[in-house]
């Protein structure tokens, strides 16, 4: 969304196009594989690719038909078990969940009465339908779940199902390997946004010391010095938490590496492949990226040192929208919306790059931040406080900038994504930063 102030028939026009996008993707990520692969759970941290499916066209059901449109429940005896807190991923094997043929049919017969909703809906009146606001949000949920599935894909066993092309060959990247960000106030979040989420909200006033951060993200090869010097075996490295935790679980590289023969190998979607020194770093956790950060001397961005670095524009002191300007992404700007099933060498996308110079702020990979995920001042629950305010706490850490399997209608410079700091099946790597000595 580029103009708050858009029209209705433009915005009825990008919630259409948004909607149709985010099911395509769906479509993909539910008809590559056989059912089987469909109803099976691949990791208890994540549901079988069937739940997503029917959990996406419950949660339009019950927000663009019932909520927005006052209609009754479909199949009401389904909401209980497509509810994502009242049964944990663990769990949802056990459930009698819908067929994945039954699963395809109520997601299409619920789509098809949402898009007659949409047609007739005033995008005034209401919270929730301003600018449209209830099917944006129905169509960045479908691209969380699109992301989550393809996750599972990656967790998946057995062959490659999932085709796409590589990014296109760059020049190495030969900037400066980090940028100062100076310091002062800027406004963070966002009030103006007509799809942003109750998180992202309101904007902001925040004062920021200067600081350093990495023009683009850790790399592979970056990361594999860090292995190779002993960062696992080293506690002094670690938070005593992720020491704990490193022992538990027996980590000695990002998850999906291997040592085969002297060369480092990697699990990509059913390819096994040599680790690309040039790629950003995936599969870390925030104990991995924190670790990292100090055997380099250096420490995570705060959630707010990040957005001030992806946003704030020091020649006009105002907050962009995104890194490049206020413009929607286009595959010039950054990789999202699984165009591609890697990350893309870093230094990619000049054209994506913040005003003061720094690369790929958005799409590639989550960045874990130092962060706790917070409420931001006069934080408003909306339109259900299952959406973040009962995850804020110092359990989960914030990511920011999204990866290449986040679509953009789900992706700017004010999104907030968290996760628990042992978490790594997520698409996730990290930039460090530095303060200025005296400051």
């Amino acid at each position: 969304m580029t103009d708050p102030a858009l029209d209705a028939e433009t915005l009825r026009e990008r919630a259409v196009a948004s909607l149709v996008v985010a099911r395509d993707r769906t479509t993909l990520l539910t008809s590559c594989v056989e059912e089987p692969d469909l109803t099976a759970q691949h990791s208890p941290l994540m549901s079988p690719l069937v739940w997503d499916l029917a959990h996406i066209g419950n949660q339009e059901e019950q927000w663009l038909l019932r909520a927005v449109a006052g209609h009754e429940a479909i199949r009401p005896e389904i909401d209980s078990l497509y509810d994502a807190f009242e049964h944990p991923r663990a769990e949802r094997p056990g459930l009698p969940l819908l067929s994945p043929e039954e699963a395809r049919r109520y997601a299409a017969d619920v789509r098809g009465r949402a898009l007659d909703v949409l047609e007739r809906t005033a995008f005034d009146g209401t919270r929730l339908t301003e600018a449209g606001f209830a099917f944006g949000m129905i169509a960045q949920h479908e691209q969380q779940h699109d992301e989550t599935m393809l996750i599972t894909h990656q967790l998946r066993k057995g062959p490659a199902a999932l085709t796409a092309p590589d990014p296109e060959p760059v020049t190495p990247y030969t900037g400066p390997a980090e940028i100062l960000v100076p310091g002062g106030p800027f406004t963070m979040g966002t009030s103006a946004e007509p799809w942003a989420l109750d998180n992202e909200r309101p904007a902001h006033r925040r004062e920021v010391a200067p600081f350093w951060i990495d023009a683009t993200p850790v790399t592979n090869g970056a990361y594999l010095a860090f292995v190779e010097d002993g960062g696992y075996e080293e506690p002094r490295w670690w938070t005593p938490e992720g020491w704990a935790h490193v022992r538990r679980a027996r980590l000695t590289a990002p998850l999906y590496w291997r040592r085969e023969g002297g060369q480092w190998l990697r699990r990509r979607f059913g390819v096994t492949e040599p680790v690309p020194p040039d790629e950003p770093v995936l599969h870390v956790c925030w104990y991995e990226a924190d670790a990292y950060a100090r055997w380099a001397g250096r420490r995570l961005p705060t959630e707010t040192e990040w957005e001030k670095a992806a946003r704030h524009d020091p020649a006009t002191g105002r907050s962009r929208r995104y890194p490049w300007g206020d413009a929607d992404p286009t595959p010039e700007h950054a990789n999202l919306g699984q165009r591609h099933l890697r990350p893309a060498p870093a230094g990619s996308y000049p054209a994506g790059a913040s005003p003061l110079g720094v690369r790929q702020l958005i799409g590639d990979v989550w960045e874990w931040t130092a962060s706790d995920f917070l409420p931001y001042p006069g934080f408003q629950a909306f339109p259900y406080r299952e959406y973040s305010e009962v995850f804020f706490g110092p359990e989960y850490k914030v990511l920011r900038g999204g990866s290449f399997a986040v679509d953009a209608v789900a992706c700017r410079g004010t999104f907030r994504n968290w996760d628990y700091p042992i978490r790594r099946q997520i698409f996730s790597g990290f930039r460090t930063a530095r303060s200025v000595e005296g400051v």
